[in-house]
C-alpha cells in the first residue's frame, strides 16, 4: 500500500511537516499556462512520456543531407518546441543534435564490429539560432584510429553561413572480443 503522504519534522519544536504525493492542480494548470505563453504547447503530450521520446523529438526536426566516408551534413529549423525561454535553440537540444551528428559520422569510418562510446563532447555556443532558422550541421572525422575516433561538429546558419555552434566528440573504440 501506499501512503497518502509523508511526515517529516521541521524542528526541534515539535512541529512536523507535511509533503503531499498528489500534484496540486493549480499549479499544473499555471505551468500549462506558461509552456503556452513561449510557444511551447502540443496537445499530444501523452505520447512523449517513452523513454526515448527525445528521439522522435529530434528526429522531427533533423533531415539528412548528405553522407559520405568521414563526413555527414544535415539540416535543422528551429521551432518553438525546441528553443529555450529566449528564443533560441535550447543547449541541451544542441548537444543532442551533435551527438547524433558525431556518432553518425563516426560510424561512416568505424566498423560495425566495433562498439563506439562516447568519451567527450566539448561545445562552443558562439551565438545563437533563433526561430525559424535554417541550420547547416557538418559532421567530419578529424582523427580516424584503431582505439580513438575524434569528429569536428559544425553549425552554421543556412542563409549566412555564419558559425553559431563548434563541437568536437572523442569516441572510444573497442574491439568486441572473439572467444
Amino acid at each position: 500500500m501506499t501512503k497518502p503522504s509523508s511526515t517529516f519534522p521541521a524542528s526541534s519544536d515539535g512541529a512536523t511537516t507535511t509533503e503531499s504525493d498528489q500534484r496540486s492542480p493549480p499549479h499544473a494548470s499555471r505551468t500549462i499556462r506558461f509552456l503556452e505563453s513561449v510557444g511551447i504547447s502540443d496537445p499530444e503530450v501523452e505520447n512523449y512520456s517513452s523513454n526515448d521520446f527525445y528521439s522522435v523529438l529530434l528526429c522531427n526536426h533533423l533531415k539528412t543531407h548528405t553522407v559520405q566516408r568521414g563526413h555527414v551534413t544535415c539540416v535543422t529549423t528551429v521551432k518553438p518546441p525546441i528553443t529555450n525561454f529566449f528564443g533560441g535553440l535550447h543547449g541541451s537540444v544542441v548537444a543532442a543534435i551533435a551527438e547524433r551528428v558525431a556518432i553518425a559520422t563516426a560510424r561512416t569510418v568505424v566498423g560495425e564490429d566495433k562498439d563506439i562510446f562516447l568519451g567527450e563532447l566539448a561545445i562552443s555556443y558562439l551565438s545563437s539560432a533563433t526561430i525559424n532558422a535554417e541550420l547547416i550541421i557538418d559532421g567530419s572525422v578529424i582523427r580516424s584510429g584503431r582505439s580513438i575516433t575524434v569528429i569536428a561538429i559544425e553549425f552554421k546558419m543556412s542563409k549566412t553561413g555564419k558559425l553559431v555552434y563548434s563541437c568536437r566528440a572523442t569516441f572510444y573504440n573497442s574491439p568486441i572480443p572473439k572467444l
